[in-house]
C-alpha cells in the first residue's frame, strides 16, 4: 500500500464545493472518478480543506492510499488528461502511511480577493467580491491586529459547525492593495467619465488582498472577518469593535458573510 499526497488548484465556480455531495458535481468527485479509472480501484481521498460551493484553490492538498504502482512523477500528467480543465494537479509526491491531508497540517494560509471599484469586471466576477464605495484602508488594518494570536472566533463562525471548540491562533492577517494598473478592463469603460465617490473623489480601481494564516479555520470564518473588516473600511464599525466583537463570542454583532467567489486556499503547510 502507497499513501499518495497530490496538491492541486481549482476553479470552483462551477462545483458544490470540494467534498462528495452526490449528485452534486463537486472536486473530490471529479478527482476520485479519475482515480478510479486510472488505478482500476476504489480511492476514497481526503482534501486538506473542505471549500465550499463558489470558492477557489492554489493549493489544496490531498492525500489517498493505492495499490497502483505508478511512479510518482507520472500522477499529475495521467490525472490532468482525465480531469476537466478547471481542475489541475500541480505536484505528486509519496508520503508516509500516517500522513492525512486534514489532521496532518498545521497552518492553512487562505486569500480573499475584493475589487474595489465603481463598475464590475466581466473577468473577475467570479473570483473577486465587488465593492463600490471608498473604503478606509488605514482603518481596516488597524482592525485586523485585534485578529492576531489565540482567540475563541465563535462571533465570527456560521451556523452548522460541528467542532469541538471555537478558539483558533492567527499566526498573519494582511491587507495588500495591488495596483489597479495590472487590470485594465476595470477602467477602460469609464476613462472619459469616471464615478466620483461622495466626496467627489475618483474611486481608482483596485484589487485588495486579504491573506489570512492560521492553524485552523471555523465555518466561514475567513469571509465573516473579510465582511467585518469591510464594514470598518465603510466606517459602519470602529477598528476598536473588533475586539469587543470577538469579547463578545456573538455571530449577531460582526459583519455579514461575503460571497464564496473571492475565497481562495491558498497553501497548507505541515
Amino acid at each position: 500500500m502507497r499513501n499518495i499526497k497530490l496538491t492541486l488548484q481549482y476553479d470552483g465556480t462551477a462545483y458544490h464545493g470540494f467534498q462528495r455531495q452526490d449528485p452534486r458535481p463537486t472536486i473530490q468527485a471529479e478527482l476520485e472518478k479519475a482515480l478510479v479509472t486510472i488505478t482500476g480501484e476504489p480511492v476514497r481521498l481526503v482534501g486538506a480543506g473542505r471549500t465550499d460551493a463558489g470558492v477557489h484553490a492554489l493549493g489544496q492538498v490531498v492525500s489517498f492510499k493505492t495499490t497502483a504502482r505508478i511512479p510518482t512523477e507520472r500522477w499529475p500528467a495521467a490525472l490532468n488528461s482525465l480531469l476537466p480543465p478547471d481542475i489541475v494537479v500541480l505536484t505528486a509526491e509519496e508520503v508516509a502511511l500516517d500522513f492525512h491531508a486534514r489532521k496532518s497540517a498545521r497552518r492553512k494560509t487562505y486569500r480573499y480577493v475584493v475589487a474595489n471599484a465603481p463598475l464590475p469586471s466581466a473577468f473577475l466576477r467570479n473570483y473577486a467580491y465587488l465593492v463600490r464605495e471608498r473604503l478606509d484602508l488605514e482603518a481596516m488594518q488597524t482592525a485586523a491586529r485585534f485578529f492576531l494570536g489565540r482567540h475563541d472566533f465563535a462571533a465570527f463562525r456560521a451556523t452548522g459547525s460541528s467542532v469541538k471548540t471555537s478558539e483558533r491562533t492567527i499566526y498573519r492577517l494582511e491587507l495588500r492593495r495591488q495596483p489597479f494598473e495590472v487590470l485594465p478592463w476595470f477602467w477602460l469603460a469609464e476613462a472619459a467619465n469616471p464615478k466620483l465617490d461622495q466626496e467627489g473623489q475618483d474611486l481608482q480601481p483596485t484589487l485588495l488582498h486579504f491573506i489570512v494564516e492560521a492553524d485552523g479555520f471555523l465555518y466561514n470564518m475567513v469571509r465573516i472577518i473579510v465582511g467585518t473588516l469591510l464594514e470598518v473600511g465603510r466606517g459602519r464599525f470602529q477598528p476598536g469593535d473588533v475586539g469587543a466583537i470577538l469579547l463578545s463570542k456573538d455571530r449577531a454583532r460582526a459583519g455579514p458573510t461575503v460571497p464564496a467567489r473571492g475565497l481562495f486556499l491558498e497553501r497548507v503547510e505541515y
